[in-house]
């Protein structure tokens, strides 16, 4: 927009716009949200609309653009109509945004927002922004600075965590030394850094602070007291660093206050005097003593020379050698019969700038004859060199060598013993005179001691010594077997593992030398083939995956045996435990599970017990049951695999149940397995017949007088929801009333009623018969009852008076008979009832037959019987032909009676 205006105005408005030219000059503190009124620049410029004056005519409005939106414009936000200017979204933090090698310097200023007329310092931090204000006639680039106040947001900080000053030990006090690394503070003015303190100044340091003329402060440690290495060598503290905000903030460092050595010791010796005696036969080099002063100052400090004094004569330095660094004295010269007897050493211990500190050596000569005593060695052991070679764990008293003992004088007596550790014993051995046999006294151990250093020595009544020196060297031998870290190695892995897994290293250790102490490993002859046992290393594996359901446990024994001859082995014992993983999914017992349970059987009531296993062990082998089917009848206890209903079952409703039960192990992820389970519900008798016809106790059926005897009348039909023995149903009359009324039957399998016998002319009348239907069921059977109306006439005129004898409550008395079914048929009673009178009247006429006639008589009848038996077995169910419903037209078959 602002270059389409200035090829719009041309060159002179340019000119004219910079003449038009305002700056504006605003503070605010940094870290201000968002919104924030910086100021108005409608107000500030003296706008008309701002100033409340009406124009003349009416003006466009007033704009207000940032000619760009640079580094500062992103901090602002200006409202284009009213020209106010307020903080935006973006935080404004003075420390990011001035930084010192911008070449802008953070100043402190006023804690609230106001605008100012006046400029800012050279020190400010300043936003600057271009303002356009449209339109023409109020035309003027707006120079907008905005100065960023400090606020104490920053907490002084040390560039490193820890600081270390060195102090001479001979600083004077109030001597000053500058820390090298003071804190930071990013806040100007006193929120910058202002105090230094220390957190514990022992006594004897205290801190100070001086600002240079560009305002940095730099802390001063000052010494308050006097130093001394040799007593303290090191000082920690803590240093802290204070702003001067409000709240202050604080920062700290560990300051290390190293005191460096002056040299401000000198040398000393513990001792004044030092006693020394040397034999005359002593040869060059004999050590006599060392002296030795102490520094207590360090490095070059401590340096220490060892010299003679100038009072030590010529003879007495040529005699004996002194190391200017170690303080050793040594013989130098070979002693002579001329040699004083007693020399007086006086030896200085040297520091720089020090005065010496000085000690004295007595050094007494014993002198010895010039024909010392000889001692002459007739080993018996092996020996090479001077060196005699022992085995180990040769016996007691072993002998070593002989020694004789020589005076060249013939004129002293020579005593002799024996200098040095060990279990070695030197004895006289009789009968024979300066004669000693060098013997061992207990037995030898190589793995104790290797080397002994001993010596025979041999001294007469003058005192003169003479010593031979004799070394002994134990040879190993195999004596020692392996040994195992751990007699009983327990370990554990998980089945399924990788072939050729890692199990364990295997260590043991012998303690003889060369190869009788290399040890190879062996597995014992208890070990299964899958295991490996690497000879040299010890590195047990197994070549195969274990399966824990196999076996859990393995324990064998490994060998461990050395390279010595004989070879010595020692053993140890491998246990290793296979850990389980869920790799078996629970099993049930069954894949198909049928349970029969008697129908109304009692709600949770146990109907079975499922039983389920898994292979795996601990929580993998935990196995929960559960019901995917049917839970809102079935549940499963859990915990026993018992199966239980909710409710009571009801064959007559649903006689079998299908379930899927599924099984799931406690693993992670968990396996699971699923079986199906058959209820079948077994028929109990808890449903009496329901009588279908008649329907009603109240119908009847007419019959007429005319109708033949053994002709169906009519039928009672009626229904079990049971099963089995519990469905199948009998028929009888248990009460009958009218003219005659034992000439109706009733069929007991089939409920069929026939007429018996002709009906006469007195027998015309209503009759009724009571019909008890009963079950066969156990252990009680249950029955309905039914009557069945007949009325005999040869027309019906007077249906209402029928009716009425219908109404009125029948006297019936109730006979208690039980329904016969076809299994011993009512006509053989009939037939034997009339087989008595034969009897009868043939016992009567002969007296002397009655037996055979009576055999007779009876096989008569049973085969009657059983042929009239063969005959119902045979009968069909009848279908009545009369009735009121079409029941009769109803397919019914022969009916059996089976047990299940």
């Amino acid at each position: 927009h602002l270059l389409l205006f200035l090829l719009f105005v041309g060159p002179f408005n340019c000119f004219a716009s910079y003449s038009r030219a305002t700056e504006l000059f605003y503070s605010l503190n940094e870290g201000l949200p968002a919104g924030v009124l910086i100021g108005s620049l409608a107000r500030d410029l003296r706008l008309p609309t701002a100033s409340g004056q009406r124009p003349a005519a009416p003006q466009p409005p007033l704009s207000f653009t940032l000619a760009s939106r640079g580094l500062g414009g992103q901090y602002v936000q200006l409202d284009n109509r009213s020209g106010e200017l307020h903080t935006s979204d973006v935080e404004i933090d003075r420390e990011a945004l001035c930084v010192e090698s911008s070449g802008v310097t953070v100043f402190g200023g006023a804690a609230s927002v106001s605008s100012s007329s006046s400029s800012p310092s050279s020190e400010s931090c300043l936003l600057l922004l271009d303002v356009l204000v449209l339109p023409q006639e109020y035309f003027r680039l707006v120079k907008v600075k905005i100065a960023i106040r400090d606020v104490n947001d920053n907490a002084p900080r040390f560039p490193v965590p820890h600081i270390r000053l060195s102090v001479p030990e001979n600083a004077p006090v109030n001597t000053r030394l500058a820390i090298e690394h003071p804190a930071l503070d990013p806040d100007v003015g006193t929120n910058g850094v202002q105090t230094y303190r220390l957190r514990d100044n022992y006594g004897v340091f205290t801190l100070d602070v001086e600002e240079n003329e560009s305002g940095e402060r730099t802390p001063y440690l000052i010494v308050m007291g006097a130093l001394d290495r040799e007593t303290r060598e090191e000082y920690v503290t803590v240093i802290v660093a204070e702003d001067g905000g409000t709240p202050p903030l604080v920062g700290s460092a560990t300051l290390t206050i190293a005191i460096s050595d002056i040299n401000d010791n000198c040398p000393q010796f513990s001792d004044s005097q030092l006693n020394v005696t040397l034999y005359g036969n002593s040869s060059l080099g004999t050590h006599l003593a060392t002296v030795h002063a102490v520094d207590m100052d360090l490095g070059s400090n401590a340096q220490i020379t060892y010299s003679y004094s100038q009072k030590v004569p010529q003879p007495s330095r040529d005699l004996f050698h002194l190391d200017e660094s170690t303080g050793a004295i040594t013989l130098s010269s070979k002693v002579d019969g001329d040699t004083p007897r007693l020399h007086r050493l006086i030896i200085l211990g040297n520091g720089a700038g020090c005065i010496p500190a000085v000690i004295t050596v007595l050094v007494t000569i014993i002198k010895v004859m010039t024909r010392p005593p000889e001692v002459v060695p007739r080993f018996i052991a092996n020996e090479a060199e001077g060196v005699v070679y022992l085995k180990e764990l040769e016996p007691i008293n072993t002998p070593i060598a002989f020694f004789t003992i020589k005076d060249p004088d013939e004129k002293y007596k020579v005593n002799c013993y024996l200098e040095g550790d060990g279990p070695f014993r030197l004895s006289p051995y009789k009968p024979y005179n300066n004669e000693y046999l060098l013997e061992t006294t207990k037995p030898l151990d190589y793995e104790t001691q290797q080397l002994y250093e001993i010596s025979v020595v041999a001294w007469n009544s003058e005192g003169f010594h003479v010593n031979k020196i004799v070394k002994i060297q134990v040879l190993d031998d195999n004596d020692n077997s392996p040994v195992f870290s751990q007699q009983l190695i327990e370990l554990s892995i998980e089945e399924n593992n990788v072939p050729n897994a890692f199990l364990t290293k295997l260590h043991a250790t012998d303690a003889d030398s060369g190869e009788r102490g290399q040890v190879s490993y062996f597995l014992g002859p208890d070990a299964p083939s899958y295991f490996s046992l690497d000879k040299s290393t010890g590195v047990l594996t197994v070549s195969t995956q274990l399966d824990r359901e196999e076996k859990e446990k393995y324990r064998y024994t490994v060998k461990a045996v050395d390279s010595g001859f004989p070879p010595r082995e020692s053993i140890a014992t491998v246990t290793i435990t296979v850990l389980d993983k869920n790799d078996n999914s629970p099993r049930f017992i069954n894949k198909d599970f049928s349970f029969f349970v008697p129908e109304n059987f009692p709600g949770f009531g146990e109907i079975g017990v499922i039983s389920v296993t898994d292979a795996d062990a601990g929580q993998n082998g935990w196995v929960a049951l559960s019901v995917l089917n049917g839970s809102d009848i079935f549940v499963i206890d859990t915990g026993k695999g018992v199966l239980r209903a909710k409710v009571s079952l009801d064959r007559e409703q649903q006689s079998s149940y299908v379930l899927w039960i599924e099984a799931v192990d406690g693993g992670d992820p968990a396996l699971s397995s699923t079986a199906k389970i058959t209820v079948l519900l077994l028929d109990i008798n808890d449903n009496p017949p329901l009588v279908l016809f008649p329907q009603s106790n109240m119908s009847y059926l007419l019959v007429l007088p005319s109708t033949l005897p053994g002709s169906p009348i009519t039928e009672v039909y009626a229904v079990d929801k049971d099963t089995g023995m519990n469905a199948v149903i009998a028929y009888s009359i248990i009460g009958r009333r009218g003219p005659r009324p034992e000439s109706f039957r009733i069929d007991p399998k089939t409920g069929n009623i026939t007429l018996e016998e002709s009906l006469m002319q007195n027998d015309y009348g209503l009759y009724r018969l009571l019909v008890k239907v009963s079950d066969h069921g156990y252990p009680e059977p249950l029955h309905s009852t039914v009557m069945v109306n007949l009325f005999v006439n040869d027309t019906v005129s007077n249906e209402s008076y029928i009716e009425s004898l219908l109404r009125k409550e029948p006297d019936i008395s109730i006979e208690e008979k039980q329904p016969q079914i076809s299994i011993e048929p009512t006509h053989k009673k009939m037939e034997s009832a009339s087989c008595m009178p034969t009897l009868v009247a043939l016992s009567i006429i002969s007296l002397g037959s009655i037996a055979l006639v009576t055999g007779m008589g009876i096989y008569i009848c049973l085969r009657k019987g059983k042929k009239h038996h063969r005959a119902d077995e045979n009968l069909e169910v009848q279908i009545p032909l009369n009735g009121r419903i079409n029941l009769h037209m109803l397919e019914k078959k022969p009916m059996e009676i089976s047990n299940i």
